[in-house]
C-alpha cells in the first residue's frame, strides 16, 4: 500500500513508519525539516502547506500530528481539518493518532476519561484538544477516517510485545488490570488496521496484553 504519514518525526509516526516499512509498504514521510523517520521517501513541507496534489494517489495518510503546549493545541483541530478538506470526496483513508481521554467510562457513552475525578490536571487541556478533534471528525461524512486511541497509560518508550487488544470505544483493560500500551504495540495495532480496513467513520481504541 502507499501511505504517507504527516508529521513522521514524532514518536508515534516514526514507529508507524518503521512498522509499515518493515511489512513491505511503499511510505513517504511528511515532515516540516530534515527526516527522522526511516521512510526513504519524503514530503518536506509545512502539514497546512500540503495540497490535494501532494496527497494523490496514496492509499492512505496518517495524520501522527501532535501538539503539547496550551497555546498550540488548536492545531489538533486545525491540521485534522485540513487533511479532510484535502481528502473530502476521495478513496484515501485518513488515520488519525488520536488520544485516550475521549474514551467513555460508563456503558451509556456520557462519561468520558478526561471528565473523571482521577484524571491528572495536567493533561486536561491536551485531552479536551483531542476529544474536540475526534467530535469533529465524526460530523465528516465525506471523508473515509478512523480514530485510533490508545488506553490511559501510553508509554512512548515501553516494550514491543507484538500483542495488543483491539478495543471500541470504551476503556478498557487487560487480564491484569491494566490500562496500558507502549507506542510500539501501538503501532503494530495501528497498521493492522490500515491493512484490514475494518472501522472506517469509526473510533477504535487499542490495549496492551
Amino acid at each position: 500500500m502507499k501511505i504517507a504519514v504527516v508529521a513522521a518525526n514524532g514518536k508515534a509516526g516514526q514507529l508507524i513508519v518503521e512498522e509499515a516499512l518493515n511489512r513491505g509498504h511503499d511510505v513517504t514521510a511528511v515532515v516540516r525539516s530534515s527526516n527522522k523517520s526511516k521512510a526513504q521517501k519524503v514530503i518536506e513541507k509545512d502539514l497546512f502547506d500540503l495540497t490535494k496534489e501532494d496527497l494523490a494517489g496514496f492509499d492512505v495518510v496518517v495524520d501522527a500530528f501532535g501538539a503539547w503546549t496550551e497555546d498550540q493545541l488548536h492545531l489538533h483541530s486545525d491540521s485534522q481539518k485540513h487533511l479532510a478538506d484535502l481528502l473530502s470526496g476521495t478513496d484515501i483513508r485518513l488515520m488519525i493518532v488520536g488520544g485516550a481521554g475521549s474514551l467513555y467510562v460508563n456503558p451509556e457513552h456520557t462519561v468520558q476519561l478526561v471528565d473523571t475525578p482521577e484524571f491528572p490536571a495536567v493533561f486536561k487541556p491536551l485531552a479536551n484538544a483531542q476529544r474536540q478533534s475526534l467530535a469533529e471528525i465524526r460530523e465528516r461524512n465525506d471523508v473515509k477516517w478512523t480514530f485510533v486511541s490508545p488506553t490511559a497509560d501510553f508509554q512512548a518508550d515501553g516494550n514491543r510485545t507484538g500483542q495488543y487488544i483491539l478495543a471500541g470505544e470504551e476503556l478498557t483493560t487487560n487480564d491484569k488490570g491494566e490500562s496500558i500500551i507502549s507506542y510500539a504495540d501501538y503501532a503494530i495495532g495501528f497498521v493492522d488496521e490500515i491493512e484490514n480496513s475494518k472501522h472506517i467513520k469509526e473510533r477504535i481504541s487499542l490495549l496492551g496484553k
